[in-house]
């Protein structure tokens, strides 16, 4: 029960970490967990989708607060890709969050979210369905499902 607990908050805290500023890779803890087959896929995705979207909204909080924040050397996102991500959210609106999964881009969406002020829950639905989506496809590719 013990290690059960603790692997998945180990798998939650990876994810979690993977969206916000560390340079971390979710997938490869998801992927090694689902090979181990001592946990059911859909839990590890559950935990998984939820640490990494939770990570998001720390992006989104620093979006909101962008202008005080920016200029920090830790900042997730460097002033070329922000500006990008926020033309492209102008121009595609709230529905370019399904695309937050993407490695880079995706952190650089979630900080233009904030920045640009998307409400919370719109936010959390969309950027949930995207990582949920992106860790399901994988799970499906380790158990060969897909290939």
């Amino acid at each position: 029960m013990l290690t059960a607990v603790s692997t998945m908050t180990g798998l939650f805290l990876v994810a979690f970490a993977a969206a916000t500023i560390f340079p971390m890779q979710s997938e490869a803890a998801l992927a090694g967990l689902v090979l181990a087959g001592q946990h059911p896929p859909v839990l590890l995705v559950a935990v998984a989708s939820t640490g990494n979207t939770l990570g998001a909204v720390v992006n989104w909080v620093l979006g909101r607060g962008v202008e005080r924040f920016r200029s920090r050397r830790w900042f997730p996102v460097g002033d070329a890709a922000l500006d990008r991500a926020s033309r492209w959210y102008r121009r595609y609106g709230r529905w370019s969050l399904l695309l937050s999964w993407m490695p880079l881009f995706g952190d650089a969406l979630t900080v233009a979210a904030g920045v640009l002020r998307e409400p919370l829950l719109p936010f959390l639905l969309l950027v949930f369905v995207a990582k949920t989506g992106r860790y399901v496809a994988l799970v499906l590719a380790v158990l060969g499902v897909v290939g």
